[in-house]
């Protein structure tokens, strides 16, 4: 095996395992079987504590990176070797350039589209109290309905009983007092705009 075949193989894997984590993710094509690596070459992390970022943690050394600079050291490799008098070394030099600037391209890229509408969540995006909602069961005197409200930009469902024990009719808008043991207690939103 000499130079441009080695640069040719490493463009041919990792130019169509490219191809094929491509059509895997975007076009929902699944293999028959399942493919694990012995070692783990990301690391996914999340935070802890008050306030948690709603990002994803993305290392530099990733499946698509790793492929995007076979493809373009393989390549480059393999035009250098067969297509001009570079010396072994210099065409090897230029081909593992090529490859990380394609690896910094690919993760640059990936970075934008993982952090594009990233914001901040504080603990209170997740407070069911003071939620505003609507019945979907009605509530009768001093018994149980559901209300359905927004949490953290999710629909959710609970069991609901009037604060004051007053029945209310099924789509009337409800704010939640307080939640205890998976019960939502509401009260009309009328009364707090008077």
């Amino acid at each position: 095996m000499n130079w441009s075949d080695f640069y040719l193989l490493c463009f041919i894997v990792g130019f169509s395992l490219s191809v094929l984590s491509f059509l895997a993710g975007a076009v929902h094509i699944h293999l028959p079987f399942r493919l694990h690596l012995p070692f783990h070459v990301t690391h996914h992390g999340g935070g802890a504590g008050g306030g948690v970022k709603a990002s994803a943690h993305i290392p530099w050394l990733n499946m698509s990176t790793l492929l995007a600079f076979l493809a373009w050291f393989g390549g480059t490799g393999y035009i250098l070797t067969t297509r001009s008098q570079l010396v072994a070394l210099a065409a090897l030099g230029f081909a593992t350039l090529a490859g990380l600037v394609a690896g910094w391209l690919v993760f640059r890229f990936m970075l934008k589209l993982m952090r594009g509408g990233d914001s901040e969540l504080s603990d209170a995006d997740y407070r069911i109290e003071g939620s505003v909602g609507s019945i979907s069961v009605p509530i009768r005197e001093r018994g149980t309905g559901e209300v359905i409200f927004s949490l953290g930009g999710v629909r959710r469902g609970a069991g609901a009983r009037s604060d004051d024990g007053k029945a209310i009719e099924k789509g009337a808008e409800v704010v939640i007092e307080r939640y205890e043991k998976g019960i939502a207690y509401v009260r009309r939103w009328e009364e707090f705009t008077r």
